[in-house]
């Protein structure tokens, strides 16, 4: 069962708050529908697919697309519903949408001279908050086009080991706070469980939700977002203050349980219409 104070946030689908109806539920993806570089598991793709099944989908992520086809694409059952899913890699820096097979629709790569400032920033604001760990797992900052991403303990680091390292979020907004005042040309958030990602000045998820409104012909007031970080300085938070519902979610359980009540909410509204 669903908390209280989530069930009534879901009082929109059965004709609260003005009888607006929601059209489209957006969900962050490391730590929302799944664990940090994991794919979604068997009951979550059910899940989803049921979903898409009355409402359209949408999953924007600090990862690239080759992440959202490991972690959500190849779990998914590949048939007509995916015409309802949209996918926005990179903060929404990228844009996919499913009509047979996977187009791009656009993409926002940072030019050279942007790309050499960001990455010996990064550097900096590493050396200045003074953090060093004993071991990593592969690439530590990775240029993604559109996104350069920070990752304390490398790409392909345990996930046990990267739930350790900044559960608080402590570490990361030192770096966060420093890369601010060397770069505010840009944007910074935190992701993941050990990352931070820094795209185009204005370019965040805020920019990706802005396209699902122009693309989809929804309102924002028609959508949702689900996501972990909704906290001030979080990769999720450009959501929350763009205006659009929010559901702060603690990990892939938790959304399991918020998408089982859309569902029902969403059936309860169609059976009385």
């Amino acid at each position: 069962m669903i908390d209280t104070t989530v069930s009534l946030k879901y009082r929109e689908f059965r004709g609260g708050k003005g009888d607006i109806v929601k059209k489209l539920i957006v969900f962050d993806l490391d730590g929302t529908l799944a664990e940090s570089k994991s794919a979604v598991d068997p009951e979550m793709s059910g899940l989803l697919h049921d979903l898409l099944g009355i409402v359209k989908v949408a999953v924007i992520s600090g990862g690239g697309w080759p992440q959202f086809e490991k972690q959500v694409i190849s779990k998914l059952p590949h048939d007509e519903r995916l015409r309802e899913l949209s996918l926005l890699p990179t903060c929404g820096t990228k844009f996919y949408q499913y009509s047979g097979e996977w187009k791009k629709l656009y993409e926002e790569d940072f030019t050279g001279d942007e790309r050499e400032k960001i990455l010996s920033s990064l550097k900096k604001a590493l050396g200045e908050a003074g953090y060093k760990v004993a071991k990593v797992w592969g690439e530590v900052i990775e240029d993604r086009g559109s996104q350069i991403t920070f990752s304390a303990l490398g790409q392909q680091a345990p996930l046990e080991e990267k739930n350790k390292w900044d559960p608080d979020y402590t570490k990361r907004k030192k770096i966060k706070a420093i890369l601010d005042k060397i770069i505010p040309q840009f944007s910074v958030r935190i992701g993941g469980s050990t990352s931070i990602d820094i795209t185009k000045p204005g370019i965040d998820k805020v920019y990706g939700i802005g396209k699902l409104r122009d693309l989809l012909h929804i309102s924002l007031k028609e959508m949702i977002y689900i996501g972990d970080a909704l906290f001030p300085g979080g990769n999720d938070y450009p959501a929350e203050k763009a205006g659009v519902d929010s559901i702060p979610v603690k990990g892939p359980e938790e959304t399991k349980r918020v998408i089982e009540a859309i569902i029902a909410c969403l059936a309860d509204r169609d059976q009385a219409a």
